[in-house]
């Protein structure tokens, strides 16, 4: 799913749109309840949505947060691990996002084991796929996608698929079953190790905020 997200405060969406986001804002909580997959694109409006906060694709946010143009983000465990940034720090597990990220190949099919030493895998996930199968002792040549992973082991672009898996719905649609899972992922605050140290009357505080509502909301 791709959401357009002009602004968040209603007032100013109208002045800007003519239109209230109410419609806009039911769709996203109700995206968010289904865990399904989406994007949410923010445009940039001079007096709107200009201000200091940054709204960008996921993986872009652990990239704006390592490279200090950001100082704390919200990203899935998956992008994480797949950066790998010496720059970042996760420091809270917000405990919601809950998915996994997971092998797949067609149905009927047995899972990549011994014996094996190469793979055709298409992914969005290059680093960690490479990774883990390096762990198994297996090769694996990933194929780059940012979506419809599902068509490519269709098409003969790749035996198996690595993606984050929820329901499990859109494997089955594509004649696909999960086979390995790789990592359990859910939503973590993210934090650049230097503004967590310079902007130490600041940052820190925010992080502890965020961890105190975790914990109040999971009691």
């Amino acid at each position: 799913w791709l959401l357009d997200y002009k602004a968040d405060d209603d007032a100013l969406h109208v002045r800007y749109t003519g239109v209230s986001n109410a419609v806009v804002r039911k769709n996203l909580e109700r995206l968010v309840a289904a865990k399904a997959k989406m994007e949410v694109r923010c445009l940039v409006v001079p007096g709107c949505t200009d201000g200091a906060d940054i709204r960008v694709r996921a993986f872009d946010v652990a990239t704006f947060v390592a490279h200090g143009a950001a100082q704390l983000g919200i990203v899935g465990s998956d992008v994480v691990d797949e950066f790998d940034y010496s720059e970042l720090y996760a420091p809270v597990d917000l405990g919601i996002g809950h998915c996994r990220l997971s092998l797949a190949g067609p149905e009927g099919s047995a899972p990549p084991g011994l014996g094996e030493s190469h793979i055709r895998v298409a992914t969005k996930y290059p680093g960690t796929t490479r990774r883990w199968f390096e762990a198994q002792g297996i090769q694996a040549e990933c194929i780059k996608l940012n979506g419809a992973m599902e068509i490519a082991p269709k098409l003969g672009l790749a035996s198996h698929i690595v993606d984050l898996v929820s329901t499990g719905r859109t494997l089955v649609e594509n004649a696909l079953a999960e086979q390995k899972i790789i990592s359990e992922v859910s939503a973590r605050l993210i934090v650049n190790r230097a503004a967590f140290k310079l902007r130490s009357a600041e940052v820190p505080a925010l992080v502890e905020k965020f961890r105190q509502a975790v914990g109040d909301a999971a009691a």
